[in-house]
């Protein structure tokens, strides 16, 4: 997956939980350790990365999971996938529980399913979707419910080329145009990462970058998830899937 910090052409700028349950915001500022997200983790480009996770074996570590990921998307895009974990005696022992080793929160989009474009197969990503990756309570609950519950040692905001959602938002603002019911929901979640210094199409590619950095901002901010960050024990990254060449790179 080369979650690098190189920009791509035409990508634009390219355990257990407290005892007593704190009444989360998702209105919050403060961005305390998002600095640290992802600090010292990058995806190895080198072709010796690709299938160092062994068919079936849970990474542990943020590093680890990191790797299994952009193998997956390295074989993604050369048309090697290996469709792993979908064996029947797979499907039977998932019936006793689960061991995602990642949590990916990414669009709703239909050409952006997590599960295919890094490879992955049953149980080995516990995936939550929203247009625009708009954060909501439902939405952080499920994020924090894997590294909480589930011990998930890496959350990957994973935004992509040409969001419909994004675009939405940025239209309606400028049009002053209200969009349909809900849906004006989701713009108005996405407005405040909404990028000024440039225009058309170019400040709908920045605001994607800027809508998934804000939205790794948000979760660091978490404090149950803060203090796994500072620790070592998780990592909160950035990326964003390009469709023209079906690569996932790291959005700092």
């Amino acid at each position: 997956m080369n979650l690098d910090d190189t920009p791509q052409a035409g990508a634009g700028r390219v355990p257990a939980p407290s005892p007593a349950p704190r009444r989360r915001t998702l209105l919050r500022t403060a961005v305390t350790g998002a600095a640290a997200l992802g600090a010292g983790l990058a995806f190895d480009a080198s072709p010796a990365a690709a299938g160092t996770t062994a068919p079936h074996r849970r990474p542990a570590t943020p590093a680890e999971a990191l790797r299994e990921l952009e193998a997956g998307n390295r074989r993604w895009r050369a048309n090697h996938q290996r469709h792993p974990d979908e064996s029947p005696s797979l499907r039977r022992e998932l019936t006793s529980g689960q061991h995602p080793f990642a949590v990916v929160l990414g669009c709703v989009d239909s050409r952006v399913p997590p599960e295919l474009v890094f490879d992955q197969g049953l149980g080995d990503l516990l995936t939550v979707r929203s247009a625009g990756e708009v954060l909501d309570e439902a939405v952080l609950g499920s994020v924090a419910y894997g590294v909480l519950e589930l011990a998930i040692p890496l959350v990957v905001v994973l935004g992509h080329q040409s969001c419909g959602a994004v675009r939405a938002a940025v239209e309606t603002e400028e049009s002053g145009e209200p969009l349909p019911a809900h849906v004006q929901y989701l713009a108005d979640q996405i407005a405040p990462a909404i990028d000024h210094t440039v225009e058309g199409d170019a400040r709908i590619d920045a605001t994607i970058d800027a809508q998934i950095r804000l939205v790794r901002s948000r979760l660091a901010a978490e404090p149950d998830l803060a203090d796994k960050v500072a620790s070592g024990r998780l990592a909160v990254v950035g990326a964003r899937y390009e469709l023209t060449t079906q690569r996932v790179h790291r959005v700092a």
